[in-house]
């Protein structure tokens, strides 16, 4: 990160800070450490939410707002949510094209503001490995997810079989380097690198919701396995 953490800051606190001053170039970013292919995962996102005609979808730590503006465009008609607790990335969202589409709003993941069975799909990018309870946040969309809703997750992970060393070399060397060529902010993607190689495996996170009452829990690994799409249903 920016700056080395206080012993009394949160992870929540840090992870803050750390993107409000990374919007002007977070798209950027993810272009290039995926050569591409950021946007085509947002798109399989959106389209595995399956959302009904008319429904509404919330997508959390929506960023600067590709999944939910994806989703916008996919399904005409439905209402679409996008919330995050860094204003600086709803500020990127709120400037996009078609951005008058979705409703953005600030919100944490550990509590969103919400009632109960509010939306037919919950959607996030990157966030179960910037919270301190992967588990309390995917709780949180279950109880805003309507019965049969679908939660569709895109989030990095740590490469395995015999490409597990020379991905694992190429991350710690490229995304670093790249935050420092490109946002000419080497510590704030070297954090990025560490949560990229240290969060849970798929089978973890399907563990999770399996856990927590979801069914239907499916999953895919992406570019060379660090990165997941997993998908799980809330029981009708």
């Amino acid at each position: 990160m920016t700056h080395p953490s206080p012993p009394s800051r949160s992870k929540g606190e840090e992870v803050q800070r750390l993107f409000d001053t990374v919007p002007g170039y977070y798209d950027r970013m993810n272009r290039l450490m995926t050569v591409g292919r950021h946007a085509s995962w947002c798109r399989d996102v959106a389209r595995r939410a399956q959302l009904p005609a008319g429904g509404s979808l919330l997508d959390v730590a929506t960023g600067t707002g590709v999944i939910a503006l994806e989703a916008a465009r996919q399904y005409p008609g439905a209402t679409i949510h996008g919330v995050d607790f860094s204003e600086g990335m709803l500020e990127g969202a709120r400037a996009k094209p078609g951005a008058d589409a979705v409703t953005w709003q600030f919100a944490d993941a550990n509590a969103l503001p919400y009632d109960d069975a509010s939306f037919d799909a919950v959607t996030h990018g990157y966030l179960l490995r910037n919270v301190e309870d992967a588990e309390r946040v995917l709780a949180e969309q279950l109880r805003v997810l309507r019965p049969g809703g679908r939660v569709v997750i895109l989030e990095t992970c740590p490469p395995r079989g015999l490409l597990r060393a020379p991905v694992t070399l190429g991350v710690k060397v490229v995304i670093p380097l790249l935050g420092q060529l490109v946002a000419r902010d080497k510590k704030s993607y070297t954090y990025l690198e560490e949560t990229t190689l240290g969060f849970k495996s798929p089978e973890q996170v399907a563990s999770i919701l399996w856990r927590l009452g979801f069914d239907d829990v499916t999953w895919r690994r992406r570019f060379l396995g660090t990165h997941m799409i997993v998908s799980a249903r809330k029981p009708s």
